[in-house]
């Protein structure tokens, strides 16, 4: 299976919304309103992974930005916060459809996404994950911080960072 990766298009927030309804529970899941307003704010933050031969969104990575150094939960739900001069990208969530994962397309999604960041002149990239995805961003680059103050969806996290 063939893939491109690029910025995501006005008019996918609809199908972002649905990928993200299917990899996450629906306490975390970010909904279609909030999703319109990721797109319309934040495209340069926002990442998407394209199966080339049906041309249909199989994954993205999202992100809000700020000078802020921690993910705390309200960026979750108030795009206001995002200030695309910030000098940090938090990334609100990484979906791959789970029909397509373990293809290390959610790595090179990564890889692609820090470097773009780092081309757009941010510092850090930062994150929280449930305890068993520590490892994965581990291997992607990431430092694990320990455990975070969020309470997202009603789960224990783990802050993660990546220096650019």
């Amino acid at each position: 299976m063939k893939y491109a990766l690029r910025p995501v298009h006005p008019e996918e927030a609809m199908a972002a919304a649905a990928i993200e309804e299917i990899c996450f529970p629906p306490s975390e899941a970010c909904t279609l309103p909030i999703m319109k307003e990721r797109v319309a704010m934040a495209s340069d933050s926002f990442l998407v992974a394209v199966e080339q031969s049906r041309g249909h969104m199989i994954g993205f990575i999202n992100a809000l930005c700020t000078n802020e150094d921690t993910l705390r939960d309200e960026l979750f739900t108030d795009t206001s916060l995002h200030d695309p001069h910030g000098k940090n990208v938090m990334i609100c969530s990484v979906s791959v459809l789970p029909e397509y994962r373990h293809q290390g397309i959610a790595r090179a999604m990564m890889q692609e996404f820090l470097a773009w960041q780092k081309k757009q002149g941010k510092k850090r990239a930062i994150l929280t994950c449930v305890p068993e995805k520590v490892s994965m961003y581990a291997s992607f680059g990431f430092e694990d911080r320990g455990e975070s103050e969020s309470t997202w969806g009603g789960e224990s996290w783990h802050e993660m960072w990546c220096e650019l």
